[in-house]
């Protein structure tokens, strides 16, 4: 009997140290719209290959230069978000990581190749079919950081019927200010493969329409605050970030049109350090609006 009870909890104990989440990395989903492969990474927690439970769905968007690897291998989002669900900290859920092809996560304003719309009319209904994953808003959430940052907020707030919740870390948010002094050729290469309209204006010729169609600030102060407020908002940023300014006139455009959110600013910069601390703050966001 004790011999077999020994047995039992050994098998009890290996079967622990063996349960793990997975990580699928780069996948691959034919695009029709933009012709062309995309790739996503996705996390499924542990237990997802032994139910048949549905889990809610944050897609969490990668920065400038950066691909769908990039949580995984530099933010480490694989250990934190395991040690969360761990801990009770958040709920299990699946995570999909697409590739943002620095296109800033919009529609190319000349009409060639249109991210956004593959996004919501191709990527979404695919993860929805391939994964078990909750349907509808209450259960669908969005983050990212830097350009993903911005494409989580613009995306999350544009189409306020797919998304119930976003998370954004030092999101490429700027003031009008900022785009119109800023040096001609780093905002070239922030926006030359979304934005060709907007390469090689200066001054106020670059706040056009195509910039108006990407710039956060502008979404908030247009659109209906009825609409604004369905979505559950957080974002934060590093005193040290050269996008301190753009993130504190989002939270200042919010407050004056009463839209609830929650904003954060804690010492750093725009580096991977302040984003793997960032991460765990943003899920249990989101995780505790899938509950509301």
């Amino acid at each position: 009997m004790i011999k077999n009870m020994f047995y039992l909890v050994l098998l009890v104990i290996g079967a622990s140290l063996s349960a793990q989440s997975t990580i699928l990395e780069s996948q691959v989903m034919n695009s029709s719209l933009l012709n062309t492969e995309i790739k996503y990474t996705v996390y499924l927690p542990d237990g997802y290959d032994r139910s048949d439970r549905w889990y809610p769905v944050v897609y969490l968007l990668n920065g400038y230069t950066g691909d769908e690897t990039n949580w995984i291998e530099a933010g480490g989002m694989q250990h934190i978000v395991d040690q969360m669900i761990k801990q009770g900290n958040i709920q299990k859920m699946v995570i999909i990581m697409p590739d943002g092809d620095d296109r800033l996560y919009m529609n190319r304003t000349d009409g060639t190749y249109p991210y956004e719309d593959m996004f919501i009319k191709e990527l979404l209904p695919f993860i929805a079919d391939k994964y078990r994953i909750r349907r509808g808003k209450r259960y669908t959430a969005i983050s990212g950081l830097s350009m993903g940052g911005a494409g989580s907020l613009r995306l999350a707030l544009k189409y306020h019927e797919e998304f119930g919740a976003c998370a954004a870390f030092s999101a490429a948010v700027f003031t009008e200010e900022e785009v119109t002094a800023s040096d001609q050729a780093s905002m070239d290469g922030y926006i030359s493969k979304a934005m060709p309209d907007m390469v090689g204006t200066t001054g106020a010729k670059r706040l056009n329409k195509g910039y108006k169609e990407y710039d956060v600030l502008h979404l908030v102060k247009t659109k209906d605050p009825a609409q604004l407020k369905t979505v559950e908002i957080y974002f934060d940023c590093g005193d040290d970030d050269f996008l301190t300014l753009g993130n504190a006139e989002l939270h200042k455009a919010l407050l004056l049109k009463g839209i609830p959110h929650e904003y954060r600013v804690r010492d750093g910069a725009h580096t991977w350090p302040y984003w793997r601390e960032s991460l765990p703050v943003g899920l249990k966001f989101i995780s505790d609006s899938f509950w509301k």
